[in-house]
């Protein structure tokens, strides 16, 4: 006869009270409903498990073996349970995030900050990309959320408008802008500029053709290495890079950074969080309830998410 988990719990609350009028008071049934309970279970067990006196109820030496595997299956069973539950919620479980730009200051960091807080037990994974090589992994359910510079054509599925970043230029610290408090695209015409095959580097060089009005605005050089690289030969006098404000958090020697304006003011680029509507990771939800809580879309209809 198989011995139900119900079975378990009683026969743990009987021995840790010792009584079984107390430990039916527990249990919130009746004390002839727990001491029937007890009986059939040692009919299952073949063994007696409580010892029954005048002055209370106590385990044998084979209850002792029993109780103390009771709890651990108990234990273990419940555990599971909570770890289920908090899982189906979105609490536990892991989040593949594409990041588009650096994040050592400002929103994204400030965003995955606050993620970290509110859920502790959610193993974000990050994961570097160009937008279109973000948005193909999404396609291909690499990731289960990008947050990209600037609108993706490619994209027909989910998306939320969720913050923006002035675009910066990193310049040697001895070099003549340095003396500015802001740059003029005009003032990179004759600069030679690092561009990084990473992130937003693309995004770049479309800005820079659109500020400068030429398909080759001025020197380029492409490299295929990551934002940390290309600043460490930004202050070893290799040339400019433009980056995002978010870059701006790390000190990197010999680096200094301006805003980048044109004559309306400062140049930013808009990011967008993009994920597949059919995606069933439920740590997704949870992480766009914060981005719609931090970002809202206030040109959705109320009450639309």
């Amino acid at each position: 006869m198989p011995v139900e988990f119900r079975d378990l719990r009683w026969a743990i609350a009987a021995s840790q009270h010792r009584s079984l009028r107390q430990a039916a008071e527990t249990l919130r049934v009746k004390q002839s409903t727990l001491s029937r309970c007890l009986r059939n279970l040692e009919h299952k067990v073949g063994s007696t498990l409580f010892e029954r006196t005048n002055g209370g109820t106590r385990p044998t030496i084979q209850g002792l073996e029993f109780l103390d595997a009771a709890r651990r299956i108990v234990g273990e069973t419940e555990a599971i349970t909570a770890r289920l539950k908090t899982h189906s919620r979105g609490e536990s479980g892991r989040l593949i995030i594409g990041i588009h730009a650096s994040l050592s200051a400002g929103n994204l960091r400030a965003t995955l900050l606050e993620h970290r807080q509110r859920f502790p037990d959610v193993d974000p994974h990050l994961v570097d990309g160009t937008g279109d090589q973000l948005i193909s992994d999404l396609v291909n359910s690499a990731i289960d959320i990008a947050l990209v510079a600037e609108p993706n054509p490619r994209w027909n599925d989910k998306s939320l408008l969720v913050w923006s970043e002035r675009v910066v230029v990193a310049l040697p610290e001895h070099h003549p802008l340095t003396a500015r408090n802001v740059v003029h695209w005009g003032e990179l015409r004759q600069e030679t500029l690092l561009l990084s095959q990473h992130g937003p580097g693309p995004e770049f060089h479309k800005l820079l053709i659109s500020k400068l009005g030429a398909s080759d605005p001025c020197p380029v050089l492409r490299h295929d290495v990551s934002l940390d690289r290309l600043l460490t030969l930004v202050g070893a006098g290799w040339g400019m890079l433009l980056a995002l404000e978010g870059a701006t958090g790390a000190v990197y020697p010999g680096v200094t950074f301006r805003e980048v304006h044109d004559a309306e003011g400062p140049t930013r680029l808009s990011f967008r969080a993009y994920w597949r509507q059919a995606n069933g990771n439920p740590s997704l939800r949870p992480f766009l309830d914060l981005l719609r809580e931090r970002y809202p879309d206030l040109s959705a209809e109320p009450g639309t998410s």
